[in-house]
C-alpha cells in the first residue's frame, strides 16, 4: 500500500435502495430507534447518462455513522426487496452485551416483528430478522474472548486464505470464467 495514505478510519455510511421512505423510516426510528438524520430529494446524472429522481434518507447510529437509503420508484421493481440471503447483505449492528442484544429481541418481537436467536457464532453472539427491503438485519455483542479469538484466526488468515482459493478456485472458475477471477480493477 503507498505509505502517503492516510488509513481509512471508519464507513460514514452504507447505503441501500429501499420500496418505501416512510415504511424504512418506520422500522429504522420507530423499531430500531436510529435517528432520521437527513432527508432530501435529488436529480442527478451520475455518469450513467440519464437523470436519477431520488428521495436519500440518512439514519444516524449511536457512533454518529450512519445507514443511509434511496427510494426511488420510477427506478425500483418488486424483485428488489425479495429477502436477500444473509451471505449476499446483511447488517450487524453492534451492542454492549447479551443482555442487550436479549432485551432487543424483546422489543423486537414485541412489535410484531419476528427476532430469532440468539446464536453463538464464538467470537460474537446475535438475533437476525429481516427490515422491510428483504435486507437481514442483525443485533449482536462480543463474546468475552472476541478479540483472542480474533487474534488467533488473524494470525493464520493469510494461510487460511491461500488453501481456500486454491481448493475453490476450478469452481469458481467453472461459474465465472478465468477473466473474471483474475480481474483486479476496473
Amino acid at each position: 500500500m503507498n505509505a502517503s495514505l492516510k488509513s481509512l478510519t471508519n464507513i460514514h455510511h452504507a447505503a441501500y435502495r429501499c420500496r418505501d421512505a416512510e415504511q424504512t423510516r418506520w422500522f429504522y426510528e420507530d423499531i430500531l430507534g436510529l435517528k432520521l438524520a437527513a432527508a432530501f430529494e435529488e436529480n442527478h446524472d451520475f455518469g450513467e447518462g440519464f437523470k436519477r429522481h431520488f428521495l436519500h434518507i440518512f439514519f444516524e447510529m449511536g457512533d454518529g455513522n450512519y445507514i443511509a437509503f434511496f427510494d426511488e420508484p420510477g427506478v425500483s421493481k418488486p424483485e428488489d426487496f425479495k429477502r436477500k440471503d444473509s451471505f449476499d447483505m446483511h447488517l450487524a449492528f453492534e451492542v454492549e452485551n447479551l443482555e442487550a442484544v436479549l432485551a432487543w429481541q424483546k422489543h423486537i418481537n414485541d412489535q410484531g416483528k419476528t427476532c430469532l436467536g440468539p446464536i453463538d457464532h464464538g467470537f460474537v453472539k446475535s438475533v437476525y430478522m429481516y427490515d422491510p427491503n428483504g435486507i437481514q438485519i442483525e443485533i449482536t455483542c462480543r463474546a468475552e474472548n472476541s478479540d483472542q479469538v480474533m487474534a488467533e484466526m488473524g494470525v493464520g488468515a493469510r494461510g487460511a486464505l491461500a488453501k481456500w482459493t486454491e481448493s475453490s478456485r476450478a469452481k469458481k472458475e467453472e461459474v465465472f470464467g478465468v477473466a473474471a477471477i483474475d480481474k483486479r480493477a476496473g
